[in-house]
């Protein structure tokens, strides 16, 4: 089983992107190939699920873990196969889509492909409990990150599981995590700090 690749976009259409690792082109079914772009020199990491039919097998791919997780929550309801599922994820709206869920807003899911009254109410009534559990970034999902990003991201994620490791409740580390965001980069100890801070 997959679980990310990271390598060069070397191919960009409406259904797929193609990213090549080590010579081998793997072709991976996006919710936006278009927040994508062809680049011979930058890599970027894209989280994989491996969808297995009797006359198939696809990959489908994700900016991040979290996107996957949504997907993944997605294809467990009746009636939402994959490609129902990267079609919800093609909103850039994520948070709008767990409030949604969560508020049993059935009007606002209806608004997707394929998805009528009785779908988009299966879907709050399996995910309602599960999906405040996720948490979605809405804001350049896609973009390749620069190495102190990517520095910010790890340290920032590696305090936001010491705090739920804590026992603090998910929401209210979420809370907080967008004041974390606006701090410099710095370290995990430095994060948990002032996570505890505003916290208490």
């Amino acid at each position: 089983m997959y679980e990310y690749l990271t390598g060069l976009v070397t191919i960009v259409k409406p259904r797929y992107i193609v990213v090549e690792v080590n010579d081998i082109g793997y072709q991976l079914l996006v919710a936006n190939p278009y927040r994508y772009h062809v680049d011979k020199q930058e890599k970027v990491t894209v989280y994989i699920y491996q969808a297995v039919r009797d006359d198939d097998i696809s990959l489908f791919g994700f900016s991040d873990e979290d996107e996957k997780q949504l997907f993944l929550q997605l294809i467990n309801v009746s009636g939402i196969g994959p490609k129902s599922a990267l079609a919800i994820l093609a909103n850039p709206d994520h948070e709008g889509l767990i409030n949604a869920i969560a508020n049993d807003d059935v009007k606002y899911l209806t608004k997707f492909p394929g998805i009528g009254k009785k779908t988009a109410s299966q879907i709050c009534l399996d995910l309602k409990d599960k999906i405040e559990r996720l948490t979605v970034s809405e804001t350049d999902l896609f973009k390749p990150l620069s190495t102190d990003e990517l520095a910010t991201n790890d340290a920032l994620q590696d305090a936001l599981e010491a705090l739920t490791a804590l026992g603090y409740k998910e929401r209210e580390v979420k809370r907080i995590k967008k004041e974390l965001e606006k701090k410099p980069v710095t370290s995990t100890e430095e994060y948990l700090r002032h996570a505890l801070k505003l916290l208490n």
